[in-house]
């Protein structure tokens, strides 16, 4: 057969340790066979973010605003230890984290379903896709630790030295030690969430929700919750409805007794801690991270897609010894595909849509057959399921592909 042909190019951003090397695999073993691949590719290996200081990141970013579409390696976010380890000349920040700061954008989680891996929540038919916030909040919060008694206060200046527009509140007389954390947010990453959550409903014709504590935090939580409302009623609620889609907001301990009761099928917008760890709580809830897709959506319509989990630094270890693994690739090979779909769908390219869903299918279908990597296998209800190593695997879904 002929190969199917691209336009535009993808940005490719490579990344480290063991999802690196199965970058590769899936490359050579999945989509160039198959398809003229043209990217531009930037290498954001931690060596490579240390030699450029980091530049190399940011001009990936800018590269996506140009084309519109990248995918992403799973990538490292040095700590102390890998400072050493990897004899950097700082502690770099996290790759995603500016990535995200570049685009603007909203980060989506949702997990991949397949016959005979059943999630836990019994009620859960379809999946659930989280919106995190990805900005401020506790992430980028100032904290104290407070030594003795006395008065905390929180102070705004003005920076136009307006007197009326001066804020001045007490937080808390301390009669003893203590701690104290001030958080922050923006109306502009706020409107941006919003528009990327009510943009990708669209997109993926799914009801959202979003949900906050607006009942406690009457200023910081109503915020959003305003926003939100502001925003759907003035440019989104016509084609909510045209859509046949709903806009819906709750209190966030609501939400999860709605969440837990509901079948599925929606996207659930939080806050930033909130998407934080519900994320984590629907991929293990649905079976597994390595079983999650992710995908940044600024609100002027660009994607990056990546996995939703690290890079499988145990597994790595293994590798470098000569030692087989069974790494799952399931994420990666999402983030690939998803990828070639939206860069299909907006050159108006058919035949690289069609190939993006065989991929996939191909892909479940050969879990669903009971072929799978060792850390599905044991909640996988598959008859005559067997553990393959991550080459054993990939080939066994070249096979079907």
């Amino acid at each position: 057969m002929s190969k199917i042909r691209m336009t535009t190019p993808i940005v490719e951003m490579d990344g480290d340790e063991m999802t690196r090397v199965l970058w590769k695999q899936i490359k050579d073993t999945l989509i160039l066979p198959y398809v003229e691949l043209k990217t531009e590719y930037y290498d954001l290996c931690l060596k490579s973010r240390d030699e450029t200081d980091d530049q190399i990141t940011v001009d990936a970013a800018e590269a996506t605003k140009k084309y519109g579409v990248a995918v992403k390696c799973a990538t490292i976010t040095p700590n102390a230890q890998r400072v050493e380890e990897y004899k950097l000349k700082k502690q770099w920040k996290s790759p995603n984290g500016t990535i995200r700061a570049i685009l603007d954008g909203t980060v989506f989680r949702t997990p991949i379903m397949v016959k005979g891996i059943h999630p836990t929540v019994r009620t859960w038919k379809n999946p659930i896709t989280i919106a995190r916030h990805a900005y401020g909040d506790i992430y980028k919060d100032v904290e104290m630790n407070i030594p003795c008694a006395g008065t905390l206060k929180m102070v705004f200046e003005p920076a136009d030295g307006d007197k009326d527009k001066r804020q001045e509140e007490t937080v808390f007389t301390y009669k003893g030690p203590g701690v104290a954390m001030g958080m922050h947010n923006l109306e502009k990453s706020i409107s941006s969430f919003a528009r990327s959550c009510f943009k990708y409903a669209l997109d993926t014709k799914q009801d959202l929700w979003f949900s906050t504590k607006d009942t406690i935090s009457k200023k910081y939580d109503q915020t959003f919750k305003l926003i939100f409302e502001n925003i759907f009623a003035k440019e989104y609620k016509a084609d909510f409805e045209k859509a046949g889609i709903t806009y819906f907001y709750t209190l966030i301990d609501d939400a999860v007794a709605r969440v837990v009761r509901s079948e599925g099928g929606f996207i659930w917008a939080c806050k930033n801690y909130d998407g934080d760890v519900m994320s984590d709580m629907v991929a293990t809830a649905f079976g597994s991270l390595a079983m999650m897709t992710s995908v940044l959506v600024s609100p002027d319509g660009i994607y990056e897609y990546e996995a939703a989990h690290g890079t499988v630094t145990r597994h790595y270890y293994q590798y470098l010894e000569g030692k087989k693994t069974s790494t799952n690739p399931m994420a990666t090979i999402f983030a690939w595909s998803g990828a070639l779909r939206k860069r299909g769908e907006l050159d108006g390219n058919e035949e690289l849509q069609k190939f993006a869903g065989r991929l996939e299918k191909a892909a479940i279908e050969t879990i669903e057959a009971g072929e799978m990597t060792k850390d599905i296998f044991s909640i996988s209800e598959a008859p005559n399921k067997k553990s393959l190593t991550t080459e054993e695997f990939l080939g066994a879904i070249a096979k079907r592909l």
